[in-house]
């Protein structure tokens, strides 16, 4: 369920032993995975901290425009990502070294948890999104009364403490030695693997499969909403200046809702959905005993969901950019306050050398 699984597996039989016949279809390919985590990871680092760390600037800075639901939402979710892209730096350094961890065990465990932290959070968080967007548009009235700032960050919270509980069993492995080398992000002992293979599943149905059932039946529900109003209204469209800038507003929300829709069912498709799937079939490969060129194919395969799924850290900064009107408004007041700022420190400095 972790990295782990990517590195040397053995494959074991319904009795989760290994045998003479299963050791002869261990592999080793590190050279591939050590070359794609190398450069996925050189590209996200600096992409995943600059941005979710501007993000995060863009929102404290906007005081005015913290109070509502959804920002408190996107912070959570832009403190999950920029805490993950710290940990990239340890892992390129691992992987530049040939798999030889350098660092204090408690590093290797952090840099694991961490990674599935993150990926489960932006999961909770991206549906807690949704189902935010869903309530303001199906019932408005409710949605003022019943979605404040202060219950949002209660169910943030709840968000983490769920998740890093459900995460601890990745704390309980670190450095491992292999060919005399220690090493990071591998299996622990081959008769761990079945009790991880429970663990998936765990994770794929409470972590995965439920929130990506919520956010189908939102967006459904969401975009049947949005086209009855667009018909209702536009057999409605000679009422005036007024009802033109009503129309307007009206059609920029729809827009704005559609680009929501659209871009977190794209995070889903693209980095989580893969990444469950080959996961699983990889952990039914090492645990059932599946011929050595599947399993071979599906740890590759792993590797390159895995990185896939990483990258939702430099996707989610897009997300508030395109979808949200307030955070490109916020961002245009932070660069103003920033220029003025300077501005005025450059006056300040000038009459001083003056006097």
């Amino acid at each position: 369920m972790n990295e782990r699984l990517l590195t040397t597996p053995v494959i074991m039989g319904n009795n989760s032993s290994v045998t003479p016949d299963s050791m002869a279809c261990s592999h080793d390919d590190d050279a591939f995975k050590y070359r794609a985590y190398t450069y996925s990871y050189l590209l996200l680092f600096p992409v995943a901290f600059l941005s979710n760390v501007g993000a995060l600037a863009v929102f404290f800075l906007q005081r005015n425009r913290r109070r509502s639901a959804s920002c408190v939402v996107m912070v959570n979710l832009a403190l999950s990502d920029g805490s993950f892209s710290l940990t990239l730096p340890l892992r390129l350094a691992y992987y530049f070294r040939g798999g030889v961890w350098d660092f204090p065990d408690w590093l290797c465990r952090v840099c694991v948890f961490g990674f599935y932290i993150n990926l489960y959070t932006s999961i909770l968080f991206l549906t807690l999104l949704s189902m935010l967007r869903w309530i303001a548009v199906a019932q408005p009235l409710r949605h003022r009364s019943l979605v404040t700032p202060t219950r949002t960050l209660l169910v943030c919270v709840g968000v983490w403490l769920f998740v890093g509980v459900s995460s601890t069993p990745f704390l309980s492995n670190g450095v491992n030695n292999r060919a005399g080398f220690p090493r990071c992000f591998e299996p622990s002992s081959p008769s761990s693997w079945g009790r991880v293979l429970i663990l998936n599943y765990v994770a794929l149905v409470l972590g995965f499969l439920l929130p990506f059932l919520t956010i189908i039946v939102c967006y459904s529900r969401l975009v049947r909403r949005l086209t009855a109003d667009s018909t209702i209204h536009g057999g409605c469209s000679g009422g005036g200046q007024a009802l033109s800038g009503a129309s307007i507003a009206r059609r920029r929300n729809r827009r704005r809702s559609v680009q929501l829709v659209s871009m977190v069912t794209a995070t889903f498709l693209l980095c989580f959905l893969p990444y469950h799937v080959i996961r699983s079939l990889h952990l039914h490969a090492v645990c059932n005993g599946w011929s050595c060129a599947a399993t071979v194919a599906l740890q590759r395969a792993t590797v390159v969901t895995l990185c896939l799924a990483a990258s939702n850290s430099v996707v989610n900064p897009l997300l508030y950019y395109y979808s949200t009107r307030t955070f490109r408004d916020n961002m245009r007041d932070a660069r103003s306050s920033l220029m003025s700022n300077r501005r005025g420190s450059m006056v300040a400095m000038k009459r001083r050398n003056t006097t």
